[in-house]
């Protein structure tokens, strides 16, 4: 079998709710859910909270938990991931969002499964649209091709509908990279498309790299922490499990 390297980025200072990472949440910081969470995926060799600040290492490691300083300058997630994996073994990369306490790990399974599996060097998640999702540029669309692979991510609504085009899809922000691409990757020039939709995975698909998509009709709510807010919703959704 396959090693695969699990990276969560976790940085403190985020605009909208600085220290997120360490909120309670039932008792637990925010990184401790997503963290056993991952631990919980079957596919996965290593887990690592890779982070800027000190006070998140010591909270992983006081539960348990492997965490590794990196750069505070990284433009972006995918570069702490990529200088957190530098030397790995490892087959494959997987980037899983240090504030999504609410995934599910059979989601983080089927990430692994279909990097293994695709020929692209990438590889993500998405589910059908829910009701209200469709207009809301928080909620991010993909089409794709035949082979189940992006043609296209967008905060607007895609495809147009002049008739009515199938399942619309929500693009799930995990993601998973062949060990050779990811620092490839993190490399890539900013793109005309990335920029204007804030999509950092637009940068791939403009310079010329497959992203292989996995769709699942089976994934309940997930909540990702971004104001206060959303605390309460995933307090909410835990309990309810």
């Amino acid at each position: 079998m396959k090693k695969l390297l699990c990276v969560i980025p976790a940085r403190w200072g985020s605009t909208r709710l600085p220290g997120k990472p360490l909120l309670d949440l039932n008792g637990k910081p925010v990184i401790q859910h997503v963290y056993e969470r991952c631990l919980q995926a079957s596919s996965l060799s290593r887990v690592v909270v890779a982070t800027d600040d000190e006070r998140i290492v010591k909270a992983v490691k006081s539960f348990g938990g492997e965490a590794v300083i990196t750069s505070p300058d990284h433009p972006n997630g995918t570069c702490r991931v990529a200088e957190a994996a530098r030397g790995t073994d490892c087959a494959a990369v997987l980037n899983v969002q240090g504030d999504e306490p609410t995934i599910e790990p059979r989601l983080i399974d089927l990430l692994a499964e279909t990097i293994i599996t695709s020929d692209a060097p990438m590889a993500t998640l998405a589910v059908p649209i829910r009701d209200g999702e469709l207009e809301d540029p928080n909620v991010v669309k993909v089409v794709l091709d035949r082979r189940s692979c992006a043609l296209y991510f967008s905060r607007s609504p895609i495809p147009y509908q002049r008739v009515k085009a199938g399942v619309l899809l929500h693009h799930l922000g995990l993601y998973a990279y062949k060990t050779d691409f990811l620092p490839v990757y993190a490399a890539l020039e900013p793109t005309p498309l990335s920029e204007a939709e804030s999509l950092e995975q637009l940068r791939a698909l403009e310079h010329g790299y497959q992203i292989a998509v996995a769709v699942d009709t089976l994934a309940g709510p997930t909540i990702g922490i971004d104001v206060l807010e959303d605390l309460e919703r995933a307090r909410q959704l835990l309990n309810s499990r």
